[in-house]
Formats: structure tokens, sequence, C-alpha cells
């Protein structure tokens, strides 16, 4: 079955920096695209950046782009995440999610949609 486990979360300081992991099995790498999303505390989950499968295309959200960096790894099903530059309100936690893309991978992003393939999440924390 699907499987994704993201790695690399921790505790920062504001203006530092963290690369979020997500490592895949048990699907088709060449036909799945790959998103992060986050769930702060009270609040829905949203998409942060989304990459496509046919042409590496990205997608990033307005309130991370210019600091978040999103790409895979091909040979290894891995994708990443680099935050730079994290701000306390960058903090949720965060998951990868891959699925099938039909459209757009900016619109894979607008929603965190249920069925998508979703990984158990990685906890970020931006504080002094």
């Amino acid at each position: 079955q699907v499987q994704l486990v993201e790695s690399g979360g921790g505790l920062v300081q504001p203006g530092g920096s963290l690369r979020l992991s997500c490592a895949t099995s048990g699907f088709n790498w060449d036909d799945y695209a790959i998103g992060w999303f986050r769930q702060a505390p009270g609040k829905e989950r949203e998409g942060v950046s989304c990459v496509s499968n046919r042409d590496d295309s990205t997608y990033h959200a307005d309130s991370v782009k210019g600091r978040f960096t999103i790409s895979r790894d091909n040979p290894n099903r891995r994708a990443y995440l680099q935050m730079n530059s994290l701000k306390p309100e960058d903090t949720a936690v965060y998951y990868c999610a891959a699925v099938r893309l039909l459209t757009s991978v900016q619109n894979m992003c607008s929603t965190a949609r249920s069925y998508y393939n979703w990984g158990q999440g990685t906890q970020v924390t931006v504080s002094s």
C-alpha cells in the first residue's frame, strides 16, 4: 500500500532553516505528484508547496514563496521541502501527500483533499 514517511521537523529559531524529507513506497513514483501541506492548531490543513510528476513544475503558496523550495529525488523516491527564513507563523504539523495528478500542481495545493495519500506528519516549531 502507499506509504509516506516524513522526517526532519524540529524546533528552530526565527530566521533559521529546516529541510523536511518524505520517503515513499507502495506506488509508481512516476505517476504521482507530491505536495507538502501544513496544519496549525485550530486551523484547516493548507497547501504549502506541490511538484508535478510530469515536468517537475512547482507551486508555492504566497505565504512561503521565496522562502520554501520543493523538490523531487526521482531515483530515491523522495521529496524534500527546504524551508529558509522561517517565521513563527510557519509553526505547524507538516504533511507529505501523493496523488495522481489530473489537473495542475496549483489545483493540487489548493485543497487538502481526503483522497490524497497522506503521511503521519512532522512537527515544525519556530520559536525563540
